[in-house]
Formats: C-alpha cells, sequence, structure tokens
C-alpha cells in the first residue's frame, strides 16, 4: 500500500449461502458464496474462482469438514487447473456454526491492513478463541466428540438431553439440575442456531454461566445436523465480536515470510502454499543466550501451539 494504490481485500469464501452470516458491524465484508461447487460444471467454476482471484488477488475458502467429500475434491481441482497458489482451503475442525462465525471474523478483518498470508493464516489462530457446541437429543450417532456408553445408553432414554463442546476441549454432560459446560475465560458473545430442539437451556442456562455479553440468533447450517449426528438440537458458539480485539490479536504475532512462496505469514505453515519452515540445526547442542534451537529462533512461537497464547491474553485483557 506505500504506491498509494487502494489496496483490494482479500476475498473470504464459503461453500453454501447459510455459513454467509449477516455482518458483524459496518466494516464487515460480504462472503464470496461459491454454491453447490460439486454439482456445477466444472467450467462454470473454474470461472468463478478464475474472476475472484482477477478482481481481489488472493480467495481464502473456509469450509467444514462436514461438506461432501466432492466439494472438497472439486475445490482441489479447480486450485490444481488454475495452477495458481492464490487461492487457500482452510478446513478447520470446528462444527459447522463455528466455522460461518470463523468466516465472518474474517471477513471482518479482510477490511483491515492485513495482507493475505497473515490473514489466512489468522484463521488457524483465532480458532482458539471459538468455543463451539451444542444441545443434542441424542448422542447415539455422534462420533465427532468421546461419548461413553453410559452416554450412549442414556440416549435412548426418552426426552434426555446432552450439553456438548465439541472445541476448543470436548466436553459432554447430560442435562440436568447440576450439568455445567465450560466456558471461555474472556468476554465473548454467543451465537445460537435452533434446530429441532427447544434452545431454553443454552439461553437460559448456558449464556449466563458463560457470562457472555450479547446473544444473537442465526439460521442452522444444513450441515449441522450431519456433523452432530442428529437433527435434534440446537448449536451455538461463543466468540470474540469486536474488530479491534481481532486485529490486537492477529498483529501481536510474529509474521515472517513464507520460504517457499515469499508471502508474509503468521504461525508455522503458509495456508495458501502449505509450506512449513525449514528445519535448523540446534545451536552447539545449548547455544548462547539462553540455549533457543535455530527452529525456535525462526519461529518465535513455535513450541506454543495457541500461536504465542500468552501475548494474545495481554492483548485481550489490556
Amino acid at each position: 500500500m506505500g504506491d498509494g494504490e487502494p489496496r483490494v481485500p482479500t476475498a473470504i469464501a464459503v461453500t453454501s449461502a447459510d455459513m454467509a452470516l449477516p455482518p458483524q458491524d459496518e466494516r464487515t465484508l460480504p462472503a464470496a458464496v461459491l454454491q453447490d461447487v460439486d454439482r456445477r460444471p466444472l467450467d462454470h467454476v473454474l470461472a468463478e474462482l478464475q474472476t475472484l482471484v482477477d478482481q481481489c488477488g488472493h480467495v481464502i475458502v473456509v469450509c467444514s469438514e462436514a461438506v461432501p467429500a466432492g466439494v472438497e475434491r472439486r475445490l482441489h481441482t479447480v486450485r490444481a487447473l488454475l495452477e495458481t497458489d492464490r487461492i487457500a482451503l482452510f478446513r478447520p475442525p470446528l462444527p459447522p456454526l463455528g466455522i460461518a462465525v470463523l468466516a465472518r471474523q474474517l471477513r471482518q478483518l479482510a477490511s483491515c491492513d492485513l495482507g493475505p498470508g497473515v490473514l489466512a493464516s489468522a484463521g488457524r489462530l483465532l480458532t482458539h478463541y471459538l468455543h463451539a457446541g451444542a444441545l443434542l437429543g441424542s448422542v447415539a450417532r455422534l462420533d465427532r466428540v468421546p461419548v461413553d456408553l453410559k452416554a450412549h445408553a442414556r440416549s435412548w432414554v426418552p426426552g434426555s438431553q446432552f450439553g456438548v463442546v465439541a472445541h476448543p476441549e470436548p466436553q459432554l454432560v447430560r442435562i440436568g439440575a447440576e450439568a455445567a459446560l465450560s466456558g471461555p475465560e474472556f468476554g465473548t458473545s454467543l451465537l445460537v442456531a435452533k434446530g429441532q430442539l427447544p434452545s431454553d437451556w443454552v439461553t437460559g442456562t448456558l449464556a449466563p454461566a458463560w457470562r457472555v455479553q450479547g446473544l444473537r440468533e442465526a439460521a442452522l447450517p444444513a450441515e449441522s445436523s450431519g456433523w452432530w449426528g442428529t437433527g435434534r438440537l440446537t448449536e451455538f458458539c461463543a466468540y470474540l465480536p469486536d474488530l479491534s480485539v481481532l486485529y490486537q490479536l492477529v498483529t501481536s504475532v510474529r509474521q515472517d515470510a513464507c520460504h517457499w512462496c515469499g508471502i508474509d505469514v503468521i504461525g508455522d505453515r503458509c495456508v495458501f502454499c502449505s509450506a512449513t519452515p525449514p528445519v535448523y540445526d540446534d545451536d552447539g547442542g545449548g547455544g548462547r543466550g539462553g540455549g533457543a534451537s535455530g527452529r525456535d529462533r525462526a519461529l518465535g512461537h513455535r513450541r506454543d501451539p495457541a500461536l504465542g497464547r500468552r501475548r494474545e491474553r495481554r492483548a485481550l485483557t489490556g
């Protein structure tokens, strides 16, 4: 942006219209919806992605692990046929509503002065601050969270309900007077998507227990029933709604140039070309200046899976 040219925002794409949540604020950019990419003619999808790349420079496609296998194959095929490293395919291990929330956070950040590589790798960072779960009427077919035999047996009892958190740490409780789920330790908003199950426990018990600062409703994503193994659910996700906090989190993490494609990124993998940093030899077996290995010197936060969690916590509280 040093030449005075306006920066074209990186496109944030989702694979269905119900994953494009309404704007969180006036700066939230619209999502590019890649509808039915596995059913439409290949040349149509090719042209759509090529146009997005031409217009925006880079495209980040955020999709759920619950999308049909044909969708993922088609996206990889299109990326290969276009012979471009300007399309990033990002499939974090989140439930569908969490994916939609994360995509919206990236749409918020796309309006800021962040390069496409930093924006793409910010998705991996921000997943650490999402608490995604559901109220379920049955866990008999749930395979995304560990379920013991007792919970399986109770699934067959009429009227049973279960509170489940799939991310960041798996939790499962049977709903009763003492039922509780551990939540975020920082201020969040809660998004609730009601399916074929009343949302009373989520809005009346969980939300106050998590001390959420705002509560909104959304339509249940079509992929949710498949992800959770039942249509008798209400899905929820606690998230950071404030753009200034999101921006501070991302910019507080060290940036490095990808050694393969040269784009600036944060973290240990370039989302566009999938390259990881080269492994450096340790500094003389103990090294000078504290004994940090060359790998740690190169990455700064390599040993911390939360990408510098201490720094981000200071950003949240300070």
